[in-house]
């Protein structure tokens, strides 16, 4: 039975920064024009730590004090503006990323994404990258009712049984690893930090090294073993 293959999508392959960040710089700035914001100083680095959260955590980070209604117009706003610089082809993937998708479905592994992003989001990438070249689906938050990656793993361990691998650059993504019993492929430039990678079986530093990485794995011994020993 082929492995099935788990990406993340925002830092594994998609760097988001390109277009999140003007998007919700433009999205805070009308909450300030409004006067419903105070205007405060936000770093890219406070940015960076969004990345990875589904939509309704993120601004319960940013703003909780934002009414509920208020706070979904903004998540509109910010998903809508997002959506326009992806047609106008400002989305980037990491360099690399197709060369090692390709050549990990030349070497028939099953793939699948797992996102804390919105159902939308999730249509309008998978259009614009062609996934269905690599991806069997896209498995999003907003589809579970956001439940978290740690629940909604469960779910494809039930569509692809056999052996699992999670690739991604959060800890969200290793604690969904660690949800079934998966082997957990950390992503360092990504926008997770060494402690959230902490207690990966494997590191990489570029995607172009995830095929080589679990090509070595052969017979029936679990693939991280030959990587921790």
């Amino acid at each position: 039975m082929p492995e099935t293959l788990i990406f993340d999508y925002d830092g594994t392959l998609h760097n988001t920064l390109h277009i999140y960040e003007p998007a919700f710089r433009e999205c805070y700035q009308a909450l300030v024009d409004a006067s419903i914001l105070h205007p405060v100083e936000i770093s890219t680095e406070r940015i960076l730590s969004w990345l990875g959260m589904s939509a309704r955590d993120m601004w319960e980070d940013f703003a909780p004090e934002l009414p509920g209604e208020v706070r979904h117009r903004a998540e509109r706003k910010l998903g809508d503006r997002m959506s326009e610089l992806l047609r106008r082809h400002q989305a980037v993937w990491y360099p690399h990323a197709e060369h090692a998708l390709d050549r990990l479905k030349e070497s028939d592994y099953r793939m699948v994404i797992l996102s804390n992003s919105q159902k939308k989001y999730g249509q309008e990438h998978w259009k614009e990258f062609h996934m269905e070249r690599w991806f069997d689906h896209w498995y999003d938050c907003e589809s579970y009712d956001y439940a978290p990656k740690t629940e909604i793993i469960k779910v494809i361990k039930q569509a692809y049984p056999g052996r699992l691998t999670v690739i991604g650059d959060r800890a969200l993504d290793l604690a969904a690893a660690r949800a079934v019993d998966a082997a957990f492929v950390g992503c360092q430039y990504g926008f997770g930090t060494a402690q959230e990678l902490a207690g990966a079986d494997a590191l990489i530093a570029d995607i172009e090294e995830l095929p080589e990485l679990l090509n070595r794995s052969t017979g029936d011994t679990a693939w991280q073993q030959n990587f921790t020993q």
